[in-house]
């Protein structure tokens, strides 16, 4: 796949800003992806002069010396102390929207060029700083990272307009089943990313949490054919799935006896009752996102009911009225 000219960029400025020593351009074309397609030594001379006069027009403080046993050889680097940024201050949203980039870069999917051009640095004899480089991105505990096996072939049906098929599972120990549906968009939430779009078999507009979805991910239908629409919010919806940090309000829910595990180590026994000859306790559940607990409290059928608030019983029975077509396929 062919290197695009902003990751050849960024591979520069990392390779560049890795290393104290002056970087020839030769090792620069051998050891950054995205030059080694050059076709002449022309073509590279023309590319790389143009990729210098862009990041010093970016702002990038680009420095030019004798590199080091190259016997008067002009090399390159950056200065890191120009470079890097002075405390900043940053709102709420700006800090959310640096935080969702990190992740990204710390991705396996972007650094692993990245780490390439760095083995080859230090196979060079060229002193690399191990600990502000790229390189260290792999002591990032996975669970941080912004990266999931399904994330490219999600991202890229986005970008075409095509529908997806995978294998998703609702927790850790439910087996996989097929989903069919029209992305809109992928969003960070609490570390973890999710998939927002509209499921073709329950034709309602659901979130997938990529950790939750299989690695092969099928793109079909034509190019442009899906469009998220204008007064749709993805990250609203997965905020409202996933829930806050704080809890909104209490549901009050009976839970059949012997039954409906998960629920009742969600909540608080407060009473037993029969209901439909059936043995049971009445439990009062902490609510932070009313959406996810209609979800869970629909997943367990006929062995809880919601008794308050009424709100919660009609989206439970719209659920269950929602997959009972599927269900009975």
């Amino acid at each position: 796949m062919a290197i695009t000219k902003v990751e050849r960029l960024m591979n520069l400025v990392i390779c560049l800003l890795s290393t104290r020593q002056f970087v020839t351009a030769e090792r620069i074309r051998d050891s950054v992806a995205g030059y080694g397609d050059s076709g002449s030594d022309e073509a590279f001379s023309r590319m790389f002069e143009r990729d210098k006069n862009e990041l010093r027009d970016l702002g990038v403080p680009l420095e030019t010396g004798v590199s080091a046993g190259t016997f008067g050889v002009e090399g390159y680097r950056i200065n890191r102390d120009a470079y890097e940024l002075p405390e900043i201050d940053l709102s709420r949203e700006e800090a959310a929207a640096v935080a969702v980039a990190v992740q990204l870069w710390e991705s396996p999917e972007l650094t692993s060029a990245a780490q390439s051009a760095l083995v080859k640095l230090r196979a060079a004899g060229i002193q690399v700083d191990q600990e502000d480089s790229a390189a260290s991105v792999t002591a990032v505990p996975a669970r941080t990272r912004g990266s999931e096996p399904a994330l490219g072939a999600l991202l890229a049906a986005i970008d075409a307009g095509r529908s997806v098929k995978f294998q998703h599972r609702s927790s850790a120990t439910d087996p996989y089943t097929t989903r069919t549906v029209e992305p809109w968009g992928v969003v960070t939430f609490r570390g973890r990313w999710y998939l927002v779009g509209h499921d073709v078999d329950r034709n309602d507009t659901r979130t997938f949490r990529l950790s939750r979805i299989g690695d092969d991910v099928t793109t079909f239908g034509r190019a442009g054919s899906i469009r998220k629409p204008d007064d749709v919010d993805v990250q609203s919806i997965v905020a409202r799935v996933a829930g806050t940090a704080e809890v909104n309000g209490t549901a009050t829910v009976w839970v059949a006896e012997g039954g409906a595990v998960e629920l009742r180590r969600m909540g608080t026994a407060v009473e037993d009752r029969m209901i439909g000859g059936r043995p049971g306790s009445v439990i009062r559940i902490p609510v932070r996102s009313w959406e996810w607990v209609a979800r869970s409290i629909a997943g367990h059928g006929s062995d809880a009911v919601v008794l308050e608030p009424a709100e919660l019983r009609s989206d439970v029975i719209a659920t269950l009225r929602s997959v009972a077509p599927v269900v009975g396929r």
